[in-house]
């Protein structure tokens, strides 16, 4: 029988974010090579932006491979609308630790293109807390990797937590322990990035 393994580099790197998507198994702290990652105008449904790779030779991006059945295929592509899935080659995979990645079909979900975000369609916290708090659960290098290996930060951004946009927000996220992270690269003032969840 034949293993999947879908390539997490946004919001799927946190836990209990794709559990409210379906079902996985173990996952593996990766980089994946000839892929950059960059904030971009994906869904205007959603009235924000989100991280997407794209294929570039000489680039990386850190991430998570997860485990996936085949039958959950049909959940997670509906939750990457927008994105193609293509698959990947294992060489293409730098694990974070010294255990032998696992055999089976490697699959990422990439743009095309990359449509910057704007005013309109912002980068919004409610969505990075997602992201850095599952990249937390991999370690403090881990966060640092996604901050540093990731395009686009300049881009505008907005503070949503009294009223999260993103429909996956986590409202219960320490905000404490994710602006430390974002105080360094977002357009959003010291005392914007404070404002947190209305608990």
């Amino acid at each position: 029988m034949s293993r999947h393994y879908i390539l997490g580099y946004g919001s799927l790197i946190s836990s209990q974010s794709r559990a409210k998507t379906g079902e996985t198994g173990r996952v593996w702290p990766v980089k994946l090579h000839g892929y950059e990652r960059s904030w971009a105008v994906m869904s205007k449904a959603l009235g924000m932006s989100s991280v997407a790779v794209l294929k570039a030779e000489h680039k990386a991006c850190n991430g998570v491979l997860i485990e996936v059945a085949e039958d959950q295929f049909p959940l997670f592509d509906e939750r990457e609308q927008g994105y193609q899935r293509s698959q990947i080659a294992q060489h293409q995979l730098q694990p974070y630790h010294d255990e032998p990645l696992p055999e089976g079909t490697y699959w990422v979900y990439h743009a095309e293109e990359v449509v910057a975000p704007c005013p309109v369609y912002p980068i919004v916290l409610s969505y990075v807390d997602v992201i850095l708090a599952g990249c937390l659960e991999h370690g403090e290098h881990f966060v640092r990797d996604f901050v540093e290996l990731t395009q686009g930060w300049q881009s505008p951004s907005v503070n949503d937590r009294p009223t999260p946009i993103y429909p996956r927000a986590q409202t219960e996220l320490s905000t404490e322990q994710i602006n430390p992270w974002l105080a360094p690269v977002s357009t959003l003032t010291l005392h914007e990035l404070t404002l947190s969840y209305d608990s």
